[in-house]
């Protein structure tokens, strides 16, 4: 049974990918700002739903270890994972904006999340509010900075005509079927893991992290698909600011956060911080501005010694 949710699941995540892209490309024509915007905000705020619903869940339930591992864990699929496959599917170019803004911002929530923990082993009220308004922050100087945003960038033109109603309804099933995609692919990945007799930290940083990725996976790869690259790119770089940002931040002010699993902060975390550094180097070596099929295939494989890696030591 638990292997039929994560199927349904699956499915659910890849309908609701494809309305969030269809809605986020239409609200780009009203609002007149950049794809890569609408990708780091509506899109990857509904993406980054099924997260919070997760870590909100199992923080109130008593499972602190998930909370923090599915954000630790999402975060380094959507690079290694989601990244690599999109890139797999088709050469992503970069724009200038990544390195100047997008990647920086990444790296400081990385950080500050890493100093947070281990300062006092716990993500306090204080500390998630600093998150999340830090969030809010950010999101004021990109909306900001797009106005400014003058470049001409390819898109369907159908989608300029459709109407506000359209656009809701769009959103609204992306939504409905990203939660209900994600809840159930969550709980048949849980069922899955504890047959096989691994900890709460494991379950949190692979299958669970993994599952709640799909609809990020979704979105960027039909993006990308659709050679809406700047989408695919502005996704993942939003859901992982919005993932520290908002659903650790949010949780954490619901509910503080402890720390119940040493390898979160001597293992998980840096192999997060690893991800989202070594992504500056790539977008410059060897070719410029680009995220070959190459580098992809050089994230896919890093992800899957990750996976390996964590299983593995698991056992001992």
């Amino acid at each position: 049974m638990s292997i039929l949710w994560v199927i349904l699941g699956f499915v659910l995540l890849v309908i609701g990918g494809e309305y969030l892209v269809r809605s986020s490309v239409a609200l780009s024509f009203k609002f007149d700002i950049s794809k890569m915007v609408i990708g780091m905000t509506v899109v990857s705020f509904a993406t980054s739903a099924p997260e919070l619903l997760v870590s909100l869940q199992a923080a109130l339930s008593g499972s602190p270890a998930i909370a923090i591992n599915n954000v630790v864990g999402s975060n380094i699929a959507n690079i290694g994972l989601v990244l690599g496959i999109t890139a797999l599917v088709g050469t992503i170019s970069v724009d200038k904006s990544f390195y100047k803004l997008n990647w920086p911002i990444m790296m400081v929530f990385s950080i500050l999340l890493y100093y947070f923990l281990k300062n006092d082993n716990v993500l306090s009220a204080l500390e998630g509010a600093v998150l999340f308004f830090g969030l809010i922050l950010f999101l004021f100087v990109l909306l900001k900075k797009a106005k400014k945003d003058t470049v001409v960038e390819e898109v369907d033109d159908t989608l300029a005509t459709i109407s506000n109603f359209k656009i809701l309804i769009w959103l609204l099933i992306g939504a409905i079927a990203l939660y209900f995609g994600s809840e159930w692919l969550v709980e048949g990945s849980k069922e899955i893991a504890r047959s096989v007799g691994v900890s709460e930290a494991v379950i949190g940083v692979s299958l669970i992290a993994i599952g709640t990725s799909v609809p990020e996976l979704a979105a960027s790869v039909i993006a990308a698909a659709k050679k809406e690259k700047a989408i695919s790119l502005g996704n993942l770089i939003g859901s992982n600011i919005f993932n520290i940002g908002s659903v650790l931040g949010l949780t954490a002010l619901v509910k503080p956060i402890p720390v119940t699993e040493l390898q979160i902060l001597s293992n998980d975390i840096f192999w997060m911080l690893g991800f989202a550094i070594i992504l500056l180097p790539m977008i410059f070596i060897p070719k410029k501005m680009q995220i070959s099929r190459s580098k992809g295939f050089f994230l896919v494989l890093a992800y899957g010694i990750f996976l390996f890696l964590v299983f593995t030591f698991e056992k001992f």
